[in-house]
């Protein structure tokens, strides 16, 4: 099949970890949720509102053929159209109009392949697609294709974006989707194309699958510039998977990247060095992990922030490591209870020794500061702990260099990354 060419040129969070034996603290509150979203006939979910044109000349030459081809039925709803398009030639029309005479917007892939509807089809329900394109010679081609989208399945996965529209996220903040069971390998690729995600100003970015498919991260190969705006569009509504399950809604969001704080803990020097727009804004002692329990070493990003909340481990099967706590200024870096917290009882130690079951203890005073200054996605990095962070435990799109990241990605990605899959 030849390509398209266009004319004028991201419910509760499903727990990831719960199979690791990891230290570390814990809490009776409820994970980080997932945005909303629009399974198949509702709303467009995609901010990008690129129309079909409408109507299209008569065919003047051969017929075009389409995909999906005339007749066909039990279309998935994530159908995308597509046509056999001369050497040479260029789309110039595309409309896409339901039994009823709705009209379906839509935005071309970048590469020219097929034209994507901005939200999922109807199930059950009968479409016509038009395809004009003018040949090499001059001569005008057109196909049309009437198809029918399959009656809704039975048999769905679960899917989550924590991605929020409207919210300021940090610069380390990955495009994190959930799946529930986890994408076989051989699927990846299909469902990596329906994973769409455009950054202003623009910035190459991947996605990488952590290995039993949970979950996906897409990021850039450097933190995100500050001020950046991604928008993302998680198309899963529909799409056919091997193990005979389909897609159970498309996600959205629209949200912004604001100033560059990070944070930097020694465990050398037991200090935690705060960064903001480059500059050392703070210096704060700390009490990491004990060696029994240590906190994990790698690039971390703050995933939730309670002001107060209580930590209960009266289910670790170490009796030692049993406790129901209260704690102030909690920000979760991790799924198996790793947290930044206020630790009062650790204060006296806090910058000598390490205590913790996992957790980085700062004072009162400076969780209370920090807690004021951080934002989902602020990244913060460990070093010199007896244990290295485990993939997946937490948003470890960060814990890679950007040549092992990319290693992740079931679609080939350039050395640099990859521009947007839509136009």
């Amino acid at each position: 099949m030849g390509r398209f060419a266009r004319a004028g040129a991201m419910v509760g969070a499903l727990s990831l970890m719960a199979s690791l034996a990891l230290t570390g603290c814990t809490d009776d509150q409820k994970k980080p949720e997932f945005v909303g979203g629009a399974s198949a006939g509702g709303s467009s979910v995609s901010p990008e509102t690129g129309a079909a044109p409408d109507g299209a000349p008569t065919s003047a030459g051969p017929t075009l053929p389409l995909s999906p081809a005339d007749g066909s039925k039990n279309r998935p709803v994530s159908t995308e159209i597509s046509a056999e398009i001369p050497k040479g030639g260029k789309v110039t029309d595309v409309t896409l109009t339901s039994a009823g005479g709705d009209k379906v917007q839509g935005r071309w892939r970048a590469d020219g392949t097929s034209w994507v509807p901005n939200s999922p089809l109807k199930y059950g329900t009968r479409y016509t697609a038009a395809v004009t394109a003018a040949g090499e010679g001059g001569d005008i081609r057109q196909g049309t294709s009437t198809f029918t989208t399959m009656a809704k399945p039975k048999s769905m996965m679960t899917s989550g974006l924590y991605l929020f529209s409207d919210r300021t996220y940090g610069v380390a903040m990955p495009v994190v989707t959930e799946f529930h069971p986890g994408i076989p390998k051989k699927d990846r690729a299909a469902v990596q194309k329906r994973m769409f995600v455009r950054t202003d100003p623009p910035q190459p970015g991947a996605w990488h699958w952590v290995d039993n498919g949970t979950q996906a991260y897409y990021r850039a190969p450097q933190y995100w510039k500050p001020d950046t705006t991604i928008t993302v569009r998680i198309a899963l509504a529909g799409i056919p998977l091997s193990n005979g399950k389909y897609g159970n809604v498309d996600r959205s969001a629209t949200a912004k990247i604001g100033r560059a704080f990070e944070m930097k803990v020694d465990n050398a020097t037991k200090k935690m060095t705060v960064y903001q727009d480059g500059n050392v804004v703070r210096t704060i002692p700390v009490s990491l992990g004990k060696k029994s329990t240590p906190s994990s070493s790698g690039t971390m990003v703050v995933m939730e922030k309670k002001e107060s909340t209580v930590f209960d481990t009266r289910d670790d099967p170490d009796p030692a490591n049993r406790y129901v706590t209260d704690i102030e200024f909690a920000q979760r870096l991790t799924w198996g209870g790793e947290y930044i917290h206020a630790a009062p009882w650790s204060e006296h130690v806090q910058g000598r020794q390490n205590v913790s079951h996992g957790c980085v203890n700062v004072s009162m005073a400076q969780a209370k500061w920090l807690f004021s200054q951080t934002k989902i996605g602020d990244p913060i990095t460990i070093k010199g702990t007896e244990r290295k962070l485990a993939p997946g435990n937490g948003w470890t799109a960060w814990s890679l260099s950007w040549s092992q990241f990319i290693k992740g990605s079931a679609l080939p990605v350039p050395k640099g990354g990859s521009g947007p899959a839509l136009a």
